[in-house]
């Protein structure tokens, strides 16, 4: 009887332990790809805005610790990839994420990656100009996440297996004279543990409840850190000591302080006193809200106070990161002073010449020259007036033109004719070289940064210099350059010639006429376009911009 107890124990003892980690492991294994397929969507999303405002550019300002992040063009081909490189990977057409992507707007898929060697969770999205962004992540198993624990586990299994029979067989001899009296199948019944019945209903009533409520209070507890760790938003919960209660990642990096050991005062997080006074503040019942910069970030910290039986017990502290906002702010009021500008230049030329010649002031023989004067002027507005449009369409992608074939040569030489011209009076020469390369675009923004390059370089040439408009094909792609022999720009500002309004040599520039917009306009048809543009410039020597489609 003993040995049959104390094997049924043990055998029982067993099927539990290992059962159960079977059944969190596999809970674990489905929360973990749930959880991570959300993610992927999420990031998805927010990277497909940024890409679609500043195109290609947007991959430059991946973080590291990124996902992988995958740029695929409607037919297949690989635009980029953040992990690989583009040029040698494979079409990517056939993929199923790609497939159920360019049919429904979305697809996923999970598969061994040939570039990872790893199995892998693909999210794939359609974008408004019809390429594919997709993201991914390696999918772990619960097994291979535990592998790095194997000595550790057998340990604590071989403990627990020893402590099981070592119970097991201490148990089996106490109860067995009393047990083998028992009907286990009927133990209301029996009479010979009467006295044991209310105690062991009690027992196992209350278990059954203590049960429940340890397992509410788990759940609870982990919705409430799932949430706040998958926060973007510093979160804190400090009581009225300044301790802190709770806390999410975001905070203690929004802080400054990602090793932070927690369960101690906020105010060993940042001892400004800025900081202070907001904590000083919120404990006495105040709602504060203030702009802090923490670590070149700007952020907005809100704290409202956690008040039981009418007094402060504690408070709540949400820091948003608004640094990019405030940027955005920043460069919105920057183009919105320099349009000012710009606008009120022709204007005032434009009112003043019509005053003189309303008061009379103007011989009849000059009449057409003021005359002359204010038409230039007007039509230097007109022409600032259309480059604002234009960059705001581009920046808004409110364009919607359809693609066609286009022949770069014949629109090469369609837009050095327009500027002929102007290139003789400056007896500049220009120069055409290259094939026949044939390429679906939409031919009238192409067309309009073409022109603006050329325009650009001949503005500021150099007296009987030359221009030179080069095409070729390389590794798949094909590359436009405009080579001038300038004035060129100094190696520092060549970063900032495609913002709005800047002007490397403002006397030179205000003298030769021009918006200030070409080259910004030239930045974003090319990403309308999903291009590249790059500029190589030796001062006194001249420039050359390439665009890569």
């Amino acid at each position: 009887m003993t040995k049959k107890i104390f094997k049924s124990m043990l055998f029982v003892s067993m099927i539990v332990l290992f059962a159960g980690s079977g059944l969190i492991m596999g809970i674990l294994y489905h929360y973990f790809g749930k959880q991570l397929a959300k993610e992927l969507k999420t990031e998805a999303a927010y990277l497909a805005i940024a890409v679609e405002k500043e195109g290609m550019e947007a991959f430059d300002r991946l973080p590291p610790q990124t996902e992988r992040v995958t740029y695929i063009d409607e037919d297949g081909t690989v635009l980029f990839d953040s992990v690989a490189d583009e040029d040698n990977m494979d079409n990517h057409e056939n993929r199923s994420e790609i497939q159920k992507a360019l049919k429904t707007g979305s697809g996923t898929a999970v598969r061994r990656s040939d570039t990872l060697s790893e199995k892998t969770l693909y999210y794939a999205m359609k974008m408004a100009d019809g390429k594919i962004l997709r993201v991914s992540s390696v999918q772990y198993n619960i097994p291979g996440i535990l592998g790095g624990m194997v000595q550790p586990i057998l340990i604590i299994l071989i403990f627990m297996v020893g402590l099981s029979a070592l119970l097991a067989f201490r148990l089996s001899k106490k109860i067995t004279e009393p047990v083998n009296a028992l009907d286990l199948e009927h133990p209301e019944d029996n009479q010979v543990y009467d006295e044991l019945t209310p105690l062991l209903s009690k027992i196992s009533r209350q278990q059954k409840s203590l049960h429940r409520e340890i397992e509410d209070a788990r759940k609870q507890q982990e919705e409430f850190s799932l949430i706040t760790e998958n926060m973007e938003e510093g979160f804190l919960v400090i009581d009225k000591h300044t301790e802190v209660l709770s806390y999410n990642s975001s905070a203690l990096k929004l802080l400054g302080d990602p090793k932070w050991p927690g369960r101690q005062s906020i105010l060993t997080l940042n001892r400004s006193e800025e900081f202070q006074s907001i904590v000083e503040q919120v404990l006495e019942g105040r709602h504060a809200v203030k702009m802090m910069e923490f670590q070149e970030r700007s952020c907005q910290i809100a704290a409202n106070p956690v008040w039981q039986d009418k007094e402060v017990t504690g408070a709540v502290i949400i820091i948003l990161d608004v640094t990019e906002r405030m940027r955005g702010e920043q460069l919105r009021r920057e183009f919105t002073a320099n349009v000012s500008h710009e606008l009120k230049t022709p204007l005032t030329s434009i009112s003043g010449f019509a005053e003189i010649i309303k008061d009379g002031f103007v011989k009849p023989e000059d009449t057409k020259v003021f005359a002359s004067r204010i038409f230039k002027e007007a039509q230097r507005l007109i022409t600032l007036v259309n480059d604002v449009i234009k960059i705001s369409q581009l920046d808004e992608g409110e364009l919607a033109y359809q693609k066609e074939q286009v022949d770069l040569y014949q629109l090469s030489k369609e837009v050095l004719h327009r500027i002929e011209h102007s290139a003789k009076e400056k007896d500049i020469k220009l120069y055409l070289d290259g094939p026949h390369i044939q390429v679906s675009t939409v031919r009238m923004i192409l067309d309009e940064v073409l022109f603006n390059l050329c325009e650009n370089g001949l503005k500021y040439n150099k007296q009987g210099g030359s221009l030179t408009v080069t095409l070729k094909e390389e590794d798949n792609k094909v590359k436009i350059s405009v080579e001038d022999t300038g004035i060129g720009i100094p190696e520092g500002e060549q970063s900032r010639v495609f913002e709005r309004f800047y002007r490397v040599d403002k006397s030179h520039s205000k003298a030769i006429g021009g918006t200030g917009l070409g080259l910004s306009i030239v930045k974003h048809g090319c990403m309308y376009l999903g291009a590249k543009v790059d500029v190589e410039s030796t001062p006194g020597v001249g420039s050359k911009f390439t665009i890569t489609m």
